[in-house]
């Protein structure tokens, strides 16, 4: 792992955290492939995760902040603190979740969620 790949990381997640769409697509690959953890399968490309996060955060407020950062088998792990809230601020989940990325000319290409059994 590049230092610039771990400095990538750390932004996407703040600017996910503050709800800056723009700012995370920047720092991902046109055709990335993101999972849908929220409904459930993958989005491909800067639009369709546009408009998934759109939607989510029309009904949930997922926050997430990294704990751990480490590549792993030629991919960066990174552990994160999930928190996601309803819109009433009720705690839907509250935990560890690993997320798996994987990198193309320096920009996120894609990212598994990888919860433990």
């Amino acid at each position: 792992m590049t230092q610039e790949q771990e400095d990538v990381i750390k932004r996407a997640y703040a600017a996910f955290n503050e709800r800056n769409i723009d700012t995370v697509l920047s720092l991902m690959h046109p055709d990335v492939h993101w999972p849908n953890g929220w409904e459930g399968g993958y989005v491909t490309g800067h639009e369709q995760v546009r408009e998934y996060w759109t939607r989510q955060w029309k009904e949930i407020n997922p926050k997430v902040y990294p704990v751990s950062i480490k590549e792993e088998n030629g991919q960066i792990e990174v552990e994160v603190h999930q928190v996601a809230k309803d819109l009433q601020e009720n705690v839907l989940f509250d935990g560890i979740v690993k997320h798996i990325y994987t990198f193309d000319e320096g920009k996120i290409k894609c990212m598994e969620i990888v919860k433990d059994e």
